[in-house]
């Protein structure tokens, strides 16, 4: 967290959120700020709840209890659409990419740009040219290179340049807030790096980022603000101040900075 934080108003926040599946509760009273430009790393050990919080933000799951406040106005997605036309955009880490479809039918995937021809007024027809124009404009602005936006199916790219045409899409159609899970898992060094400076991209149009992420390096890094989630409750939030990656790993581990990350004695807690 090296960057000058301004104090603005979140975009995008939680309040108490819970989520319960039958007698167990996988997430209890979470309250989340996500702010425009700025990086929110939500982390935590497997089962902490991060993903359960995550799809009740993106509308893929109803919260039991507590409130989503987006632009100061309470909202209730019934579905990641809704979402969407409300500004929420997601990368998942399966991407939902077409790997048959080249990169322009990825960015525009069911969301296509029609026209009318002038001969045949009442016909809609998509608008390949327009679309991508639009692309190519959007992946020049975000930095991201490709050998081809036309013609080449996205299945036949390299993992990272398959992240980034799912990241750039997004970046496209995300006006406030875009979630991501895991951007940089089972990629290399390079194309990390590649990705981590797409991040950094959006983040300068002033988008409110949101990412979950178990490579506490690039969390302590690039992120602004931090979530440690522990057993389905928020141990930890931390903005505007420094943090190693060992006491990031002790707050996941233990809830607390200064326990011992490498004690492996069993928890009582989760028994």
């Amino acid at each position: 967290m090296t960057r000058a934080l301004r104090d603005v108003e979140p975009i995008y926040s939680a309040r108490g959120l819970t989520k319960r599946f039958g007698p167990i509760t996988a997430c209890e009273a979470i309250d989340i700020d996500l702010r425009p430009g700025e990086l929110t790393a939500i982390v935590g050990d497997n089962g902490a709840g991060k993903s359960t919080v995550v799809k009740m933000l993106t509308g893929a799951m109803r919260h039991d209890e507590g409130r989503l406040l987006l632009r100061g106005e309470e909202v209730r997605f019934s579905d990641p659409m809704d979402a969407r036309k409300q500004g929420v955009e997601v990368v998942y880490q399966e991407l939902a990419l077409a790997p048959n479809l080249d990169v322009v039918q990825n960015i525009f995937l069911g969301r296509e740009l029609l026209r009318r021809p002038r001969l045949f007024p009442l016909v809609r027809q998509t608008d390949d040219r327009r679309m991508t124009r639009l692309a190519a404009t959007e992946l020049e602005r975000l930095g991201v290179r490709l050998p081809a936006l036309r013609g080449a199916p996205v299945g036949r790219m390299s993992g990272g340049q398959r992240q980034s045409v799912a990241i750039a899409r997004s970046a496209y159609w995300s006006s406030d807030v875009l979630f991501m899970d895991e951007p940089t898992a089972a990629l290399g060094v390079r194309e990390s790096a590649a990705v981590l400076d797409l991040v950094r991209a959006i983040l300068d149009r002033n988008v409110a980022v949101a990412m979950i992420s178990h490579v506490m390096p690039h969390v302590v890094d690039l992120a602004d603000h931090i979530v440690v989630l522990r057993q389905g409750r928020k141990v930890a939030d931390i903005r505007g101040e420094q943090l190693t990656t060992r006491e990031l790993i002790s707050l996941i581990v233990t809830g607390s900075r200064d326990g011992d990350p490498l004690d492996l004695t069993d928890d009582k807690e989760r028994q």
